[in-house]
Parts: structure tokens; sequence; C-alpha cells
């Protein structure tokens, strides 16, 4: 495999982007109120294949349950909807969820078992939603104290019952979210000594000054992982929550981050390309290396006729202009997991962002390339 795959997606800026088990469809929020499924066609390339008409406001966010096969998409019209597929039909079904809430709805995640999801929204609260047989609809329960403004990320423990959420008021927290109406039956852990019910908080942290764009547990969930709008990037471990590893960068605010192992991670954001950072079992973080490859220079006498049309279509000039060296011409606004090693390592992952395109980086391909990376 290259070091990395492109596609121009789309001319809109993307706002989520998800794949389904065997990496043959691909969920995209373009910025508009409908989402967009796309089929890999044999050419590798992704294709619209179907489109899903429920919201009647911009979609923010989507993901895809891979194990049962069912997508979740929440927009500003403070709504979310399950989308489960009909075989008989061959089209996607909505499902009624019952979010409750009075501003829009900002970011949705399925939860590990995907037995539940969490949608963060305007409205200073947390929405945990599960399934009601009864009457065929998925329910939701608040998280609201202490939030204070906008959820911009969530993110689920691997244990399937532990939340971490970052917000517009500076803070990154870790919420108990085990749910007695599913009986669960959760275990303790550094980030929950004693067993708490629904809701409560387990632990907070400062992000400076800067809203929380994005944050992860680590594959073991032992470290927990967040970028803010102040251009730093901080780490804690579970084992030492009084003690928070924070680097302030020089460089625009990252926007997503995604673990690769338990010792590194990918993040990126308005500088338009992905970095990775090293962490050490502490908690501990240090720069690791720039996985954006520069673009070799091009002039514009070698382009062809159609070619220097297409240019006129897209940039609305054939001349040269600023040229960005990097993949990415806008902000990346997401990171997924594209595939993973036995071990549950990350051996290739997913940026989309404000530009339309897709890119697909291979990690040993790029172990191969940078001298300096290290994962």
């Amino acid at each position: 495999m290259s070091i990395n795959i492109q596609q121009q997606l789309f001319f809109e800026p993307i706002s989520g982007h998800a794949f389904n088990a065997d990496l043959t469809q691909l969920v995209v929020s373009d910025s508009s109120q409908n989402t967009k499924i796309l089929k890999k066609d044999a050419s590798g390339k992704y294709k619209e294949h179907k489109t899903l008409m429920q919201h009647i406001e911009r979609v923010t966010s989507v993901d895809w349950a891979p194990k049962s096969n069912r997508i979740v998409t929440c927009g500003g019209d403070r709504n979310a909807y399950v989308w489960t597929y009909d075989e008989k039909s061959d089209e996607w079904k909505p499902g009624l969820v019952l979010l409750r809430i009075n501003r829009a709805a900002t970011y949705v995640r399925w939860s590990p078992k995907e037995d539940r999801f969490a949608v963060g929204s305007g409205a200073r609260l947390l929405s945990v939603c599960y399934f009601d047989p009864e009457n065929n609809w998925w329910i939701s329960k608040h998280i609201k104290k202490p939030i204070r403004s906008t959820i911009l990320c969530v993110d689920w423990h691997p244990n399937n019952y532990l939340l971490a959420v970052g917000s517009c008021d500076f803070k990154c927290r870790v919420f108990a979210s085990a749910l007695k109406e599913l009986q669960d039956q959760p275990e303790t852990s550094d980030w929950m000594p004693k067993l708490s019910k629904f809701g409560t908080l387990l632990a907070e942290f400062d992000s400076n000054s800067g809203w929380v764009h994005g944050v992860q547990f680590s594959l073991s969930g032992g470290l927990l992982g967040w970028v803010a709008h102040d251009c730093s990037v901080n780490v804690v471990n579970a084992a030492n929550q009084a003690k928070v590893y924070t680097i302030l960068t020089n460089i625009l605010p990252y926007m997503s981050l995604l673990w690769l192992s338990d010792s590194s991670f990918v993040v990126a954001g308005h500088s338009n390309y992905p970095d990775v950072y090293n962490v050490d079992p502490s908690g501990q973080v240090k720069y690791g290396a720039k996985l954006d490859v520069k673009k070799s220079a091009s002039t514009d006498d070698n382009l062809s006729a159609r070619a220097r049309f297409q240019k006129l279509d897209y940039q609305g000039t054939d001349e040269a202009g600023t040229q960005l060296d990097t993949i990415h011409l806008n902000a990346v606004t997401e990171l997924r997991a594209v595939s993973r090693a036995p071990d549950n390592t990350v051996t290739a992952f997913s940026s989309t962002g404000k530009d339309g395109k897709l890119v697909i980086w291979d990690i040993k391909a790029l172990c191969k390339s940078i001298a300096s990376l290290k994962i």
C-alpha cells in the first residue's frame, strides 16, 4: 500500500465520516441536511450510493456501528436518527431518537458494544441513548451538571461504561454512564475507584483557555488524551490524575485526536496535516513526527488543456497562485481508524477536512519513509 490514498469526495466541507465493517461503504456528512453513503467501486474509489434524508438542518456528526451495521446521525435540527438497513427494500430506514434537547446536536458516537450511543449538544448536556423495544424507539438519559457550555466531542471508554466529554467551557470531564435500564454491571478501575451511579463526575481537567475539540481514551483505557483551541495537546494517566502532561504547540489548533497504540497518537486540525505524538507509560507526551510528505513542485507549463480547464473550474483561475505543500488544502476535521492489527493497534487511519477530501494513511508505509516516526 502507498503512503496515502486520496480522493476528492465533495467540494463542500466534510463534518464527519465513518466506514462500515469491511470498508466497502462510507457514510459522510457534507455540511448539508442530507447524509451520503458512498460505495467503493472496482477502481477502489468511493462513489455516491445512497442519500439519507430526514434532517431539516445541517448534519453535524455521523457514526457507523460495524458489528450491528447501524448508522447514527445528528444535526442542527436538535434530532438524531438511527438508520437500519432493510435488505428487502434495499433502503435505510430511520429510527426515532428522543433526545429531549433545545439546542443543536453537535457530536455522536456509538459505544464499543453498540448497545447505546452518546450525543453532545449545545444544550449543555450529554444524551446517552438506548433502545426501548416496547415502544420501538431510542430514549435518552441526560448528564447535565457540571457542564456549562456546548459539548464538542465525546468518547467511550473501552469498558462501555465511562464517557469522556470535551466542551466549550475549557474542561475535559469523565463521567460514569452505566445504565440500570440495561442491567449494566461495571467494574471498578482507576477512573472509577468505587461503583458510581449514572452521571457521576469522576474526573475534571482544565484545558487552560481553549475549547476542547477532540478527546479519546487510549486503547487500554488507562490514558486520556485531548486537544484544545489554545493549541495544546494534553494527556493524563488514570493512575495519577493530579498530573496532566501538556504541550503548548506553536502551530494552529488541532481538531481531532486518534490513538494508534498505547504509546502514540495522531492529531490533526487547522494546520491541514497530521502529527504523531509519543507517550511514555506515565503519560508524558513528546512530539514524534509530521506525517504529511511534501509534494513535488509542478508548473503550469506542463498542464494539458483539459487539466487547465479543470483547474479553472476548481480554483477559479489557471494561474499558480499560492500553493500549499500539504495534501489537505484546508483544516482537517476528523480522524478515524481504518484498519487494526490483532493487538488492536491502528495500521491505517483516515482523515477528512473542510476541503472535501478523504485521505487514508498507511502506518507501515509511513514508518518506512519517515525515519523519526515511532508508533
